[in-house]
This record gives C-alpha cells, sequence and structure tokens, in this order.
C-alpha cells in the first residue's frame, strides 16, 4: 500500500484556476476525507490524483513515485463513482471480473480473486445475478467489489452514497469502514456530507473555494476550528453565530449578560461569538428570541428561534418539553463553551 503527497497541486481551466497550491500528506493506509460544499473543488482534487484531470502545475506522488504525469492506469489507483457504471447484461461476477479479464489475467486467477472481493463484501449469493435484480446497496458493493479485485494501491471515492436513500447510506457507510479495516488500503473519499466525513475518516481536508481551510482528525475539526467557515460546516446541527464586542475584557451580546472569555483577553472590537446548539440554553423568564420551528425528534428537539433582527439560532433540548411554537425565550451562554472568531478575517481567536 502506498501513501499521498501534493505538493503545491493546481488545476486551472484555461484563464480560470480552480485549485489554489494544495499541500497535502494521506499516510499509508489512512482514510482520508474530502468535505466541502459544492463547487469547492474536491471532486476535481480526487481526479487529479487519478490522473482524470491533469494536474496544471505542483506534483502529485503515490508511494516514491512521482504519478503526475502518468496515465490513469500507470498510478496504481482504483476509482468508486456516485454512479455504479455496471454493464447491465453482465451478472455480479462477470462485472467484478471484467477489467482483469480485459488485461489478460487467467480465468482461474480471476475467479480467486473475484471470490475473495465477494466474501469481503458479502457478495457471495448475488454472483450469478445481473445488476436490475440487486439493490442501490449491492450495486454499490459490486463497483467497490470491482475495485478491489485490482488489488490497487490506493481506493478513491467520488461520493459514492449519494444516490442511496437514508437507511441505506447508514448501511453502506458501515460497510466502507468495515472494508477499510479489514484490507487496511489508502483510500480517499469525496463527500459534501460532513456527517459522513465525521463518521468514516481518520483526517478530514476542509475545502473551500479550491483551498484547504483546515486539516485534521475528525473530533479535533469540532473541537478546535480554525475559523468561522470551518466551525460552520463540521457539526450537525450547524454552529450558531452570534455579533459581539469585546469591552473591558468581556464578551458583549446583546440580550445576554457579559461573559468572561479566556481568548478576549487583552483584545478588544467586534466578535463573532460561536456556540454550538446543545450548548445554547434558553430562558423562558426573558423576550428576545421568538420560537419560530420546533422538531420535537424523540429524546432530543430542536428549535430555531429567530431575534427581532432576522437573525436565526438553532438550539438543541433534551427530553422535557420544547417551548411551544410562537413563545418568546432569552438565552443563556455559559463562558466555556463559546468560541470566538475575529469580525473582519473570521479566523479564530485563541
Amino acid at each position: 500500500m502506498s501513501g499521498i503527497v501534493l505538493e503545491q497541486a493546481i488545476k486551472r481551466y484555461g484563464d480560470t484556476q480552480v485549485i489554489h497550491g494544495v499541500d497535502l500528506t494521506v499516510e499509508d493506509g489512512e482514510f482520508c476525507v474530502f468535505v466541502g460544499p459544492s463547487g469547492c473543488g474536491k471532486s476535481t482534487l480526487l481526479r487529479m490524483i487519478a490522473g482524470l484531470e491533469e494536474t496544471s502545475d505542483g506534483t502529485i506522488s503515490i508511494g516514491p513515485r512521482d504519478v503526475t504525469r502518468m496515465d490513469p492506469a500507470e498510478r496504481g489507483v482504483a476509482m468508486v463513482f456516485q454512479t455504479y457504471a455496471l454493464y447491465p447484461h453482465m451478472t455480479v461476477e462477470e462485472n467484478m471480473g471484467f477489467g482483469l479479464k480485459m488485461n489478460g489475467v487467467p480465468k482461474d486467477e480471476i475467479k480467486q480473486k473475484v471470490s475473495g472481493a465477494s466474501e469481503i463484501l458479502k457478495l457471495d449469493q448475488y454472483l450469478k445475478r445481473k445488476p436490475k435484480a440487486l439493490s442501490g446497496g449491492q450495486r454499490q458493493r459490486v463497483a467497490i467489489g470491482r475495485a478491489i479485485v485490482r488489488g490497487p494501491e490506493v481506493f478513491l471515492f467520488d461520493e459514492p452514497l449519494s444516490n442511496l436513500d437514508a437507511e441505506l447510506r447508514v448501511e453502506m457507510r458501515v460497510e466502507i469502514a468495515r472494508l477499510h479495516k479489514e484490507i487496511g488500503a489508502t483510500m480517499v473519499y469525496v463527500t459534501h456530507d460532513q456527517v459522513e466525513a465525521m463518521t468514516l475518516a481518520d483526517k478530514i481536508v476542509v475545502l473551500r473555494a479550491g483551498k484547504i481551510e483546515q486539516v485534521g482528525a475528525p473530533l479535533h475539526l469540532y473541537r478546535d476550528p480554525d475559523n468561522v467557515f470551518v466551525a460552520g460546516f463540521i457539526g450537525s446541527p450547524a454552529m450558531n453565530f452570534l455579533s459581539g464586542e469585546i469591552r473591558d475584557g468581556m464578551v458583549h451580546v446583546d440580550g445576554i449578560a457579559p461573559l468572561a472569555v479566556p481568548a478576549a483577553e487583552g483584545r478588544s472590537g467586534k466578535v463573532i461569538v460561536g456556540v454550538r446548539p446543545q450548548h445554547l440554553k434558553l430562558d423562558p423568564a426573558g423576550e428576545t428570541h421568538l420560537v419560530d420551528v420546533t422538531e420535537a425528534l424523540g429524546d432530543v428537539s430542536y428549535l430555531y428561534l429567530k431575534a427581532a433582527d432576522g437573525s436565526r439560532l438553532t438550539v438543541e433540548a433534551g427530553e422535557e418539553d420544547p417551548l411551544p411554537e410562537g413563545s418568546r425565550a432569552g438565552l443563556v451562554l455559559s463562558s466555556d463553551r463559546v468560541m470566538l472568531f475575529d469580525a473582519e478575517t473570521e479566523e479564530r481567536l485563541r
């Protein structure tokens, strides 16, 4: 198996630059997830690693080899796409072994490799079926099996679960996590779903507009984001942001008692105050916010609040009955549960 190193990787389409000097190391055997909003460049970056997009500048290495100018077939990678791309007239067994057959691999060896992959993916009983007789999740497993039989150095996944329904996505997340644990290969996975990123990744790469905003383990990014973008993107429901000001070493937010936050010491001026929904408490005696919408999900409820200035906040409530829609409440913040960000640069104040 092999790791991946990108050094100042750049992608241009004519005069338009979409990937801006990316430096990244994916360790051997690591599960790395590229995450970000649509148009951030995550799929383009993945396709550059695969060789499906030409790298305009910089270098890409897989293991000890510089693969920047190599053809996709020479890179030792296998890619699993959003669409399954299975041959409808072939059985599962034939689909999984087709690439090996085209490369002249002996029939006995193909059968052995297909058998090994189908055992890993629990496809043994479906080998003689054709794709139309399979569920979406089973088809995606066949597509993954087709990649496994090639014995690649690196697996690349481009939003492979986005066509599945919610229940199947959860099931396939578990399957992919188990697969990684079992074969120990280097995997790079693209998704816009930060829940997928949090549950699958050893390392998350947060991208915005073709640049890396932050790289780290899932819980590190959740607990210690570098800026407003990462703080708002990682975590579900998203972090709330309030306008505040540091005066006399205290953080002041309209309608909330002043907060003594360590990051405010020695500073003054406008700040953005970030607080996650589960750390925001309601004061039924207050009237600063309107309970606009309530989502009661059983053991947890989410209240969507609206302030007088039109800004919106999300509050997570426990098993107690949430405040009814149309009622009003104040907010209570705890100094050790908030994060401060510079109001202009949106960078974290530590």
